[in-house]
């Protein structure tokens, strides 16, 4: 330990143990000294930190004798033991002082009123956690009675103190049969394994065998816990003796504990030593798909279909009982599940129907959860071989269908299932996700398939109905169709099919953006931006794109009352400009947006009073530098001057850090290599490596880069002087092959800069000076020191012990007149 904190460390503990000091019922405070404790108990010997500071000794003593203890402090006091006793040396420590068994035994805490406290209770559970690592804590725990005090924890009101004690009884089970030389249990009753171990067995045992769900389920987190984190052979054994009473709960209707149930035979099914026993949960968990609802035997046949070894048959069975749902709704719909043999297997499941029909609660949460389970499983790389996608996308579409209420049917089953999905926008968001999901394994291309898609997306983007978050999803579903569609036979035109989606496509878009609804304004234009930077190289889409309005519509959206609405419109007017997608023709606009994009978007960043817009103009122009926009290339010195002006005045770090982006950009043009030669021509040797000219440092210096960038170094925000660090040492490296003389006027004017720069007038620190002064000011500036002091956080003294340490005393010293500093 640190000398200061041991200066300061027995005063804390007579803060902690006078319950009139507020200190006492901090939590976070007390938190943070568990958190110090746990650290120094990782490398230092807990037994010498004791005998070297007897206050903590007298504070774990405290914590017996005084009947006012606070409940914090008693909790503290127990998980700080545990600590210290999961050393076996300074356990026997605190052992010869009867501590532990009066801290953790029958007559400790127990028998206190602060033990009705929650957090007290969770305290001594994980104390004992703590201190059960070696065979000595077993022995502590077989004599001192708390093991039946675990056992009632289980059933505590408070769920975190009863999941702390199932936990615990599954550590100590793994732990006293690692300790049991090896040995195996046998099938009676284990009776070569330790005491604690055959306790928790036979208690679990009969936990399984009652009546009660809540100690079922307790019994079956133990189970669980420790099969998932033991795989030792003796686990085996232990499948053995309790699996029948397990199987047991299979045939109660309902079966208690169900999800209970379905995490054990999973983690069973996952586990290498019993998958491969004889023993082994496959036919368990074959009976438990039948036996389960169909919404907890859902997560089961996942969990079946992502296991890395299983029996075919019953991944076959787990893959029906997944698509049963969806099959359920074919065939409500009058249609055939088709050729599949499952979905035809499947389509019989009466209890299925039942719940499609009972309620709409329980119909959408059946539908919700069933395309989740498939979306997931489709991207895993053992998805079953036979994926059926066209029946999978035909129930996608038939469900979307009911939703919007465009199916006409015929069976009093299609239409109770039609009002029961009827504008449900909880399933239409499950289904498009899903449906954009299956945009990845499309069938033949340009098939009549991909036409029943586009119809229903169609119908999402165009309905009256259609939530803002319900149009989000059909937008994303509608890109990743794109993505995946079928180009023409030539390989590089789109599809015919697709073309004319895309042409009753924008009319609703357009819709879309006049909308209303800011969010979803927000989304069209999302959506209009990830099309573009899709297919601005495909002709025809560009000129679907120009005649539909959209580009007017969006460059008007730049003015929008809603800043996230405006921050989108100049992502995406960017885009258009880049693409040459802008129309600049004559309109019926008014005058201030006739003026050029790049005026307009210098002014958003001038004077937007939010910050999204202004971020978002700083990427375009970062985006625009970068690939060469015509638009910038007339007068790029300029625009950079206004850029820089604008943004070191911005109040937004972000805003601040993205101008340092573009900075770099500009600097790594400027200054860049020259352009490559022919791949066939062979090059002569040069005596000097090229480099940039002197020339190139003075358009640094015009457009006053320099000026912004130092005066970023110095800035409030760190990563807006972490940013500026980085392009000063990437300007310098660049800089570095130039030989320009510097003279003693040079310097004068170097140290000038520098002098004006540290008294913090930043306004302008250089100006438009010589290629030299700028070699002299970055030579001088200490780039690498900087770069060393903001890799530290802010906060980096603050966090050590003794400042933690200091403050909480200073808190103390607060309450009686004294200052402390804000941390």
């Amino acid at each position: 330990m640190d000398p200061e904190c041991s200066k300061l460390l027995p005063m804390l503990c007579r803060v902690l143990a006078d319950r009139r000091q507020p200190l006492a019922e901090d939590d976070t405070c007390l938190e943070k000294l568990l958190d110090w404790f746990k650290a120094l108990t990782e490398t230092e010997s807990s037994l010498q930190l004791l005998k070297e500071h007897p206050c903590l000794l007298e504070l774990l003593a405290h914590a017996l004798e005084a009947q006012d203890v606070s409940a914090r402090v008693l909790a503290f006091t127990l998980r700080l033991t545990g600590m210290f006793a999961a050393q076996e040396d300074c356990f026997q420590f605190l052992q010869q002082g009867n501590l532990l068994l009066k801290l953790f035994g029958e007559a400790g805490p127990l028998g206190q009123v602060v033990w009705i406290v929650p957090g007290v209770r969770s305290g001594w559970v994980q104390g004992l956690r703590s201190l059960l690592c070696h065979p000595s804590a077993l022995n502590f725990l077989a004599d001192c009675g708390a093991l039946d005090t675990v056992f009632s924890l289980q059933r505590d009101p408070s769920l975190f103190v009863a999941s702390a004690a199932s936990q615990l009884l599954a550590h100590i089970l793994t732990l006293s049969m690692q300790d049991a030389d090896k040995g195996h249990p046998d099938a009676q009753g284990s009776a070569c394994a330790p005491t604690c171990a055959q306790e928790i067995v036979t208690h679990v045992e009969a936990s399984l065998c009652s009546a009660t769900t809540p100690q079922a389920t307790q019994a079956l987190h133990v189970l669980t816990s420790t099969i998932t984190h033991c795989h030792e052979p003796w686990t085996e054994d232990f499948w053995r003796r309790l699996s029948p009473t397990v199987g047991h709960l299979l045939e109660g209707d309902p079966v208690p504990a169900a999800p209970s149930v379905v995490e054990l035979l999973l983690s069973v099914a996952r586990s290498p030593v019993l998958s491969c026993a004889a023993y082994g949960p496959w036919e368990m968990l074959a009976r438990a798909l039948g036996r389960l609802k169909p919404s907890q035997a859902l997560p089961l046949a996942l969990g079946i279909l992502k296991l890395q070894r299983c029996p075919q048959s019953l991944r076959t069975q787990a893959f029906g009982v997944l698509l049963q749902p969806l099959a359920c709704v074919l065939k409500a719909t009058g249609q055939a599940p088709g050729t599949l043999d499952m979905l035809d297997r499947a389509s019989d499941g009466a209890m299925t129907v039942d719940m499609l029909l009972s309620s709409k609660s329980a119909c959408a949460g059946l539908l919700c959860q069933t395309l989740a389970h498939l979306e997931e499983l489709q991207l895993l790389p053992q998805c079953p071989w036979r994926w059926p996608q066209e029946a999978l996308q035909s129930a996608v579409v038939t469900i979307l269908h009911l939703c919007g209420g465009s199916t006409s049917l015929t069976s009093s089953v299609g239409r109770q299932l039609c009002r029961t999905l009827a504008g449900c926008a909880r399933v239409q968001r499950a289904a498009l996700d899903f449906l954009g999901t299956l945009a990845h394994g499309t069938g033949p291309p340009e098939s009549e398939a991909l036409t029943q898609v586009f119809a229903v997306l169609l119908e999402c983007l165009e309905s009256h109905d259609s939530s803002p978050m319900v149009l989000k999803k059909a937008f994303q579903a509608t890109l990743k169709w794109f993505q995946g569609a079928p180009k023409s036979p030539g390989g590089c035109e789109l599809g015919p099919r697709t073309l004319l989606f895309l042409k009753e496509l924008f009319p609703a878009l357009r819709k879309r953006l006049c909308s209303p609804c800011w969010e979803v304004r927000d989304s069209a234009l999302e959506f209009l931006v990830q099309l573009t930077r899709l297919w601005a190289e495909q002709a025809k889409f560009c000129a679907v794109l120009l005649a539909s309005e959209v580009p007017q519509l969006t460059r008007q959206l730049l003015r929008d009352p809603e800043s996230y609405v405006r921050a989108s419109a100049v992502t995406a007017v960017g885009q258009l400009s880049k693409h040459g997608l802008l129309p600049t023709g004559a309109s019926p606009e008014p005058p201030e947006a006739q003026e050029g994009v790049l005026d307009q978007l210098l002014h958003i960043l001038s004077t937007d009073s939010e910050g999204f817009p202004r971020r978002a103009v700083m990427q375009v122009f970062t985006e625009w530098l970068r690939d060469g926009h015509a638009g910038m290339a007339w007068n790029t010195e300029q625009f950079m001057i206004a850029v820089f002006k604008a943004v070191s005045r911005d109040l937004d770090w972000e805003v601040r850090v993205q101008g340092l982006e573009l900075a770099q950009v500009f600097v790594a043009q400027t200054l860049g290599q020259p352009g490559s030669c022919c791949p066939y021509t062979v090059a002569l040797p040069q005596a000097v490596p090229p480099g940039p000219s002197p020339t190139a440092l003075q358009v640094l210096s015009r457009v006053r880069l320099l000026d912004f960038a130092l005066s970023a170094l110095l800035d409030c925000d760190r990563p807006v002087a972490q940013k500026a660090c980085d392009l000063l040492l990437f300007l310098r490296d660049k800089s570095g092959p130039l030989r320009v003389p510097v003279g003693s006027a040079d310097l004068a004017s170097a140290d000038a800069a520098l002098r004006r720069w540290r008294e913090g007038e930043q306004s302008q620190v250089l100006g438009d000076v010589a290629p030299a002064v700028v070699l002299a000011v970055l030579g001088a500036v200490d780039l690498q020191g900087f770069q060393s002091r903001l890799a530290k956080s802010s906060d980096h003294l603050e966090r050590s012990p003794q400042s933690l340490l200091q403050d909480m005393l200073a808190t103390v010293d607060v309450l009686r007149g004294h200052e402390a500093d804000c941390y």
